[in-house]
C-alpha cells in the first residue's frame, strides 16, 4: 500500500515535521497542499522541491487521489477546510484544537469562538492511540491531541483507572515546553530576545489544553492545576505531576500501575525505579517516557512524563493515527 498524504500547513513546525517523517515512511507519499498564497518575503529556492504540490481544494484532492490529509493549521482553518476534504473522499487528521472538545459549548468556553461544524465535532475521534486505538481504526476524522495533554493523559489516565489518586488533594501538573509548541507565527513573547536566557509561565489557569486532560482522564477542573511554562529551547515537553496516593505502598507498586497498563504499548517507555526521564531522551522520537517517585511516609507521589512536542505531541502521533486508520503496522515510519 502506498498512501498519498496531503499536508496543509507544511511551512509550520508541525507541518514540516510531518513532511520529513512522511518522506521516510515506506507506505506514504507526501503531497504539499497550498491553502494560502506565499508571502513576498518567503525564501525562493533555486531548485524547487520535488515533493508534489497541489492547491487545497476538494477538486484537487480528488484529482490527486489523496487518501488522507493532515491539517497542521489553526482551528479556524481546520473548521473551514475539513468538510470539503471529507466530501472529496480523504480521511482527515487534524492537528489543531478544532475537533478535540466534543461539544460546541466546551469549544466556545475555551477557544473563545463559535464552533461552525458541530456535526463533525460530534463525529471526530480523539486520536490518542493508547486509549482510543479501536475507534481510530474506523474513523474518517481524527482529532490529533495537543502536545501538553498527550504527556499529561499518558501519565494520569492509568492512575485514575487504577483509583490510586486522592482526588480530594488534587493533582498539580507543572509543564515545560520548548518554543516550537507556540507555532511559527511571529510574536513578541516568542522572539529570541524574550526567550533566550529566560523562563516564563503563560496562560495560567486558563490554558486551552486543560479540558483535553479533564475529558480523557476523567478529572474535574477543580481537581487539576496546570501551569504551562516556556523553556529557551526549540522542542520537547517535560511534565512533573504531583499528587497523593494513599493506596500505594511503594514506588514499585506505583510503577506496576504503568507496567500493567502499558505492557504492550510500542511508544511508552517506563524507567527503572530511582530514574526519571529528561528531554534529551525523547527529542526527535515518538516515545513518551515515564518515571515515578514515591514517599511512603507521606503518600506523596511524583510522575515525570516527557515527549517531543513536535513528534509524539504532533506529527509523529498523527502518523501513528494514520497507520491505524489504514491498517498499517502502528509503528511504521516511526521506529
Amino acid at each position: 500500500m502506498l498512501l498519498r498524504a496531503g499536508i496543509v500547513g507544511f511551512r509550520g513546525y508541525g507541518g514540516a515535521e510531518l513532511v520529513a517523517l512522511l518522506h521516510k515512511h515506506p507506505h506514504a507519499e507526501p503531497v504539499l497542499m497550498e491553502h494560502r498564497e506565499e508571502t513576498e518575503h518567503a525564501p525562493k529556492l533555486r531548485k524547487p522541491s520535488l515533493t508534489p504540490r497541489i492547491r487545497c481544494t476538494a477538486d484537487a484532492v480528488r484529482e490527486a487521489k489523496l487518501d488522507v490529509v493532515f491539517l497542521a493549521t489553526p482551528p479556524e482553518a481546520s473548521l473551514d477546510l475539513t468538510p470539503g476534504l471529507l466530501d472529496a473522499g480523504a480521511k482527515v487528521i487534524d492537528l489543531s484544537g478544532a475537533f478535540r472538545l466534543r461539544t460546541p459549548e466546551r469549544y466556545k468556553a475555551w477557544y473563545k469562538a463559535e464552533h461552525t461544524q458541530p456535526a463533525l465535532l460530534a463525529e471526530a475521534v480523539y486520536g490518542l492511540p493508547e486509549f482510543y486505538r479501536e475507534r481510530v481504526k474506523t474513523a474518517r476524522l481524527i482529532s490529533n491531541p495537543g502536545c501538553y495533554p498527550t504527556a499529561a493523559n499518558l501519565a494520569i489516565r492509568p492512575l485514575m483507572d487504577a483509583h490510586v489518586i486522592d482526588r480530594t488533594a488534587g493533582i498539580v501538573c507543572d509543564a515545560k515546553s520548548g518554543t516550537s509548541g507556540a507555532g511559527r507565527k511571529a510574536s513578541l513573547s516568542n522572539s529570541f530576545c524574550e526567550v533566550d536566557e529566560n523562563f516564563s509561565a503563560y496562560s495560567v489557569l486558563n490554558h486551552r489544553h486543560v479540558p483535553e486532560v479533564l475529558l480523557t482522564s476523567g478529572l474535574l477542573e477543580a481537581e487539576f492545576s496546570f501551569t504551562a511554562q516556556l523553556l529557551p529551547l526549540d522542542r520537547g515537553i517535560l511534565e512533573t505531576i504531583y499528587f497523593r496516593a494513599p493506596g500505594i505502598t511503594s514506588a514499585a507498586s506505583l510503577l506496576k500501575v504503568y507496567e500493567d497498563r502499558y505492557a504492550d504499548e510500542p511508544f511508552i517507555r517506563l524507567y527503572e525505579l530511582g530514574n526519571v526521564p529528561d528531554l534529551r531522551a525523547v527529542q526527535r522520537t515518538n516515545f513518551c517516557d515515564i518515571g515515578v517517585k514515591f514517599d511512603p511516609a507521606t503518600g506523596r507521589a511524583v510522575v515525570v512524563s516527557a515527549i517531543d512536542n513536535l513528534v509524539k505531541g504532533a506529527a509523529g502521533q498523527a502518523i501513528q493515527n494514520m497507520n491505524l486508520a489504514f491498517g498499517l503496522k502502528e509503528t511504521e515510519g516511526l521506529l
